[in-house]
């Protein structure tokens, strides 16, 4: 079993897990399929990958920030300040290594702002007051929701999908 000394080291145990799922996902896709997209209202595989980037960044560095605003700016210039390298990543490789190396690095801060700074009252995107641990959990679904889209996408190519694979002992 394994025992936290706190709160935020619980949440970050449960963002490694779905970051590695979603990472194994990424993995199980080939590199011809990334510019797959079910239909052209919707994002592509590697257009999907960058989003799940984009807001994760954007997440680390806004909620670990002495002073979290996330009505600062307009969305789209929130992400563009805290994710220059998930729009420059452009190859599977790349994605799949801007997710480690993301991870790293947002569970770096997070460790580093602490369990108080991560308690604390903000005001969330839709106006209501919640704490930054709360909107890491929030993040967390975003990542998870995104990973079931990708494994929609694997079954639409006739892939099997890496969690029913290891689920099947695979």
């Amino acid at each position: 079993m394994l025992t936290y000394r706190n709160l935020l080291e619980e949440a970050l145990e449960s963002w490694t897990d779905a970051r590695q799922g979603l990472i194994d996902e990424v993995r199980n896709i080939p590199v011809k399929a990334f510019d797959f997209r079910p239909t052209s209202e919707v994002r592509s595989v590697t257009e999907l990958v960058v989003h799940i980037l984009k807001v994760a960044m954007m997440m680390t560095g806004e909620l670990t920030r002495g002073d979290t605003n996330f009505h600062r700016l307009p969305w789209p210039r929130l992400l563009r300040l805290h994710a220059a390298a998930a729009y420059r990543a452009k190859t599977k490789a790349d994605l799949v290594r801007l997710l480690k190396s993301q991870f790293k690095e947002a569970e770096k801060k997070f460790l580093g702002a602490g369990e108080l700074h991560m308690l604390q009252m903000i005001k969330r995107f839709d106006g209501q007051w919640g704490t930054r641990l709360a909107w890491l959990y929030h993040g967390i679904a975003h990542e998870e929701y995104h990973r079931g889209q990708l494994t929609v996408y694997e079954r639409l190519l006739g892939i099997e999908p890496a969690l029913t694979r290891k689920i099947r002992g695979g």
